[in-house]
């Protein structure tokens, strides 16, 4: 008995680490900003993405990208709006017109989602990744 229960643990913890990979939170900055903007990824390979970022190892798509919604998350307590996972990537090039500030975007963002970052996409050319963040 003493030993199933001791498997059952293995096998718990096991799936308990397994599923903290498929979840991981960054940090990024742009430029004259104060506050770091964090966002979640939960597809493994944007994750591993993002930490070859951070490590030097990727040095050509190493800028975010994604679509925001107008919420306000606890992991990202200095901005009313937020990354969506799933649409969450990195690039090298993009067009001009998702691009802004964190500062702009946050102090104009009544006005985001139309002719302002079209289709809530968002996609700053001065982001540079700052960390992995523990939430």
């Amino acid at each position: 008995m003493n030993k199933l229960l001791i498997g059952t643990l293995i096998v718990f913890v096991t799936l308990l680490a397994v599923a903290s990979c498929d979840e991981a939170y960054f940090g990024f900055k742009t430029h004259a900003n104060e506050h770091e903007f964090v966002f979640k990824l939960t597809d493994v390979k944007k994750i591993e993405h993002a930490r070859k970022i951070l490590s030097g190892d990727e040095k050509n798509e190493v800028h975010v990208l994604g679509r925001f919604k107008k919420t306000k998350k606890d992991y990202n307590p200095h901005y009313n709006f937020h990354l969506e996972p799933e649409n969450t990537s990195f690039f090298e090039m993009a067009i001009e017109v998702c691009d802004a500030s964190l500062e702009y975007t946050e102090e104009h963002l009544d006005e985001a989602c139309g002719a302002f970052l079209p289709g809530c996409m968002y996609c700053p050319w001065s982001s540079k990744l700052t960390r992995e963040v523990k939430v």
